[in-house]
């Protein structure tokens, strides 16, 4: 299969151009057109600008004859093939090429400064059609490739649960208060306390009773004998009789009865 024939087209014309032969770099600040020597030009003549595939070509070419004096081949921009001067707008340094792939960097600059626009976006614009190209290639490479078949086969069949959700558990009622209030105890009632009009009787002090302890000294084991004598209910019968008899209840008078 024959290859694709690839045509060289014009992307800027500019009829005056200057060429200048510039001094090495001195540093990495860029070049300055004021280094030039401004007021001599080395030369004057054409420039053209084509294109042939995704290459760009700067032409420096004879006003009369069209001979060719320089070329510099563009594979990006901006890059190293063309470089801009850090104190003016108006010139750019060029890397040229021959054909036997000898290069050289030189100087051009344009007496006007819409030539210098219109030679910047010339440039501009060709680069950007290549990127778009590139971006259209690589697109149709990734839609050639296997697809994903995301569509039902025969027979299949899917399966929809619809207002099955899980059901939720009801919150608990809170209390208003943080701490909730213990309940009564269960049943039983307090009792009201003892009556002050009941009588108590407490027993004496001196009416104890005494009990006799006696120590054999012969033997290990201490006994305690009590012996009670007749004086222990005596006790008890003087406690008893210490308890004042109670008032004889008195029969209301005949007055205090009403007759039926």
């Amino acid at each position: 299969m024959a290859s694709e024939v690839e045509y060289e087209s014009i992307l800027c014309v500019k009829p005056d151009v200057i060429v200048y032969r510039i001094p090495p770099r001195a540093s990495n600040r860029g070049y300055r057109a004021a280094d030039w020597k401004l007021d001599s030009p080395d030369w004057t003549g054409r420039l053209r600008i084509t294109a042939k595939g995704k290459v760009a070509y700067i032409k420096l070419e004879d006003k009369v004859s069209g001979e060719l004096f320089a070329q510099a081949p563009v594979n990006e921009y901006p890059g190293i093939a063309v470089e801009t001067v850090s104190d003016s707008s108006r010139y750019f340094v060029l890397r040229i090429q021959d054909d036997n792939g000898r290069s050289a960097f030189i100087g051009v600059g344009f007496g006007d400064r819409g030539d210098s626009f219109d030679f910047n976006v010339a440039l501009q614009d060709h680069f950007k059609w290549v990127k778009q190209e590139n971006e259209i290639k690589s697109s149709q490479a990734a839609d050639s490739g296997p697809k994903l078949d995301l569509g039902f086969k025969e027979g299949q069949t899917i399966t929809l649960n619809i207002g099955q959700g899980k059901k939720r558990a009801k919150p608990r009622p809170q209390s208003s208060g943080g701490l909730g209030l213990l309940p009564p105890p269960p049943g039983g009632k307090i009792a009201p306390p003892p009556s002050s009009n009941h009588n108590t009787v407490q027993p004496s002090g001196g009416a104890q009773t005494e009990c006799l302890l006696e120590l054999d000294s012969s033997n290990s084991n201490t006994v305690v004998q009590s012996n009670p004598s007749s004086d222990l209910w005596g006790d008890f019968s003087s406690s008893a009789s210490s308890v004042p008899p109670s008032a004889p209840c008195q029969e209301p008078s005949s007055g205090n009865w009403v007759q039926f």
